[in-house]
C-alpha cells in the first residue's frame, strides 16, 4: 500500500512538471558585454538543480574524506574496548573457576591494554572503574595464591584509582574486600582498622554487619559481637531459630569471659530480656556467679524465669536443662546454708505437690531439707527418688547424700553400701562416656 502511494505521488509530480514545463514561455537573458545569452526558464531551473546536486555530492565526499581519521580512531577504540572487556570476563570466569594464575594474567592484560590506550591519548569515562576492577581481580587472585606482595601492590593501585570522581563508587567494595582478607589471615587488629574506616552507610549494610560479627568474635569483643548480632536479627538476616541460637551462643561466650561477680552482673545488665530468659544463659550466669562467690539471692533471681518456665509454662524445659537447673540450685543451697529463701522452699514444695511423680523435683526438695538440717525428711525424699532418677550425675549425688546421712545416724553398713552404689554409678558413667 505504501509503495502504491509513492508511485502515485511520483506520477503526480511528473505530470505537474510536464504541464508546467510545456506551457512555460519564460526566458532568462544574461548580458555579458559585448555578448547576450538568452536561456529558457526551464533550462535555467534544471541547470541550478544540477549545480546544487553536484555541490551537495562534493561536500558529502569531502566530509567523508575528512572523517576517515576519526572513524579509524573510533574503530581502534572500540576494538581495544572489546579486547579489554573480553579479558575482564576471562579474569572473572577464571577466578570463579579457581584458576587464579590465569585470572591474574587476564586482569594484567586488561591493565596493559588500558595503559596503551591512555598513552595514545584516548580518554573515556569508564577507564578509572575498569582499572579499579582489574586491579581488584588481580589482588583477589594473588590473595588466593598467597602472594601478599602482589596482592598489596594491586590493592594499593586500586585504592589510588578509586580516589577519582569517576570511580568513587568502587571504594566501598575495596574496603570490604580488605576486611575479608584480614579475616582470612586471622588478623583482628587489621580487620578492626578496616572496619573503623567504613563509611556509616556502608557499615549498616547486612554484608558489613556479618563481617563485623566475625571480626568481633575473632577479636574477643563479645559486647560488639552481641550488639552486631542484634542488628542482624533486626534486619532479618537470620531465621528465627538461627537468630536465637546465635544470640544464645554469644551471650554464653560473653558470660564465660567474666572473672568477678561485679563484672558478671554488669554483663547480665547488658543482655536483653529475651536473652536473659533463655534457659542456658540464665543457668550459666547463675552457676558462674555462685562459683565466683557472688550473692546467692542474685543468682536465684536470675533463675526465677527458668523455674517458672519449668513449672508453669507449657513449653517447659528439656531433661538436660532441668538437670542443669537442679544442680545450680543445689549449689545455691550449699552456698546459702540455713539462710535459704523461704519463698524458694515454698515454690519447690508446690511444684512437688503438683507433680508427685517427678523424681528430679523430689530430689531437689530432699536437698533443700538437707541444707535446712531436716535429716529425716531429706533422707525419706531422696530414698523415694533414688529408683526413678534417670540422670547419672543426680543419681551419684543422691547415693552420696544417703551415705552422708547414714554416717550421721551411725549406720556404717548403710553408708558403706551407699558409697559403693555411688562409685558404681560413677564408674558406669565413665565407661559409657565417649
Amino acid at each position: 500500500m505504501r509503495l502504491t502511494l509513492w508511485f502515485l505521488g511520483l506520477f503526480g509530480v511528473a505530470v505537474a512538471l510536464a504541464l508546467f514545463a510545456s506551457t512555460n514561455p519564460g526566458t532568462i537573458t544574461v548580458f555579458w558585454p559585448p555578448h547576450r545569452v538568452d536561456v529558457s526558464l526551464n533550462l535555467a531551473i534544471l541547470t541550478l538543480l544540477l549545480v546544487f546536486a553536484l555541490l551537495h555530492v562534493a561536500l558529502k565526499a569531502l566530509s567523508a574524506l575528512f572523517a576517515m581519521p576519526g572513524q579509524a580512531r573510533s574503530w581502534r577504540l572500540r576494538y581495544q574496548e572489546r579486547i579489554m572487556h573480553s579479558a575482564l570476563l576471562d579474569a572473572l570466569s577464571h577466578l570463579v573457576a579457581g584458576r587464579f594464575i590465569r585470572a591474574r594474567k587476564a586482569a594484567e592484560l586488561v591493565l596493559a591494554r588500558e595503559a596503551v590506550m591512555t598513552r595514545s591519548g584516548e580518554l573515556w569515562p569508564d577507564a578509572p572503574r575498569l582499572r579499579v576492577m582489574a586491579h581488584l581481580l588481580a589482588a583477589e587472585s594473588s590473595q588466593a595464591l598467597q602472594d601478599k606482595a602482589a596482592r598489596e601492590m594491586h590493592f594499593q593501585q586500586a585504592l589510588l584509582q578509586s580516589a577519582s570522581a569517576e570511580a568513587s563508587g568502587t571504594r566501598d567494595g575495596l574496603q570490604l574486600r580488605a576486611l575479608r582478607w584480614s579475616l582470612e589471615e586471622r588478623d583482628p587488629a587489621a580487620a578492626l582498622d578496616w572496619l573503623a574506616q567504613l563509611p556509616a552507610g556502608v557499615a549498616r549494610r547486612t554484608v558489613a554487619l556479618r563481617l563485623r560479627l566475625k571480626v568481633a568474635r575473632l577479636a574477643g569483643q563479645n559486647d560488639l559481637a552481641l550488639e552486631t548480632a542484634r542488628l542482624l536479627v533486626k534486619h532479618k538476616a537470620f531465621s528465627g531459630s538461627a537468630a536465637l541460637s546465635l544470640q544464645r551462643a554469644l551471650a554464653l561466650e560473653y558470660i564465660q569471659t567474666t572473672q568477678e561477680p561485679e563484672q558478671l552482673a554488669a554483663v547480665w545488665a547488658q543482655l536483653d530480656p529475651l536473652e536473659q530468659n533463655v534457659p542456658e544463659v540464665a543457668l550459666s550466669a547463675a552457676g558462674r556467679l555462685l562459683r565466683m562467690g557472688g550473692a546467692v539471692d542474685q543468682a536465684f533471681a536470675w533463675l526465677l524465669p527458668v523455674w517458672e518456665r519449668m513449672t508453669q509454662s507449657k513449653q517447659g524445659l528439656d531433661p538436660d536443662q532441668k538437670v542443669f537447673l537442679i544442680r545450680v540450685m543445689e549449689n545455691g543451697f550449699s552456698a546459702a546454708g540455713e539462710d535459704i529463701d523461704k519463698q524458694w522452699l515454698s515454690r519447690i514444695e508446690q511444684a512437688q505437690l503438683a507433680a508427685p511423680g517427678d523424681a528430679d523435683l523430689q530430689y531437689l526438695a530432699g536437698v533443700a531439707c538437707l541444707h535446712l538440717q531436716l535429716w529425716g525428711k531429706a533422707q525419706q525424699l531422696i530414698r523415694q527418688a533414688l529408683p526413678r532418677l534417670s540422670d547419672a550425675g543426680l543419681l551419684t549425688r543422691a547415693w552420696q547424700v544417703q551415705a552422708e546421712l547414714a554416717q550421721r545416724q551411725g549406720d556404717e553398713a548403710q553408708a558403706l553400701l551407699a558409697w559403693r552404689n555411688a562409685a558404681q554409678v560413677t564408674l558406669r558413667r565413665k565407661n559409657l562416656s565417649p
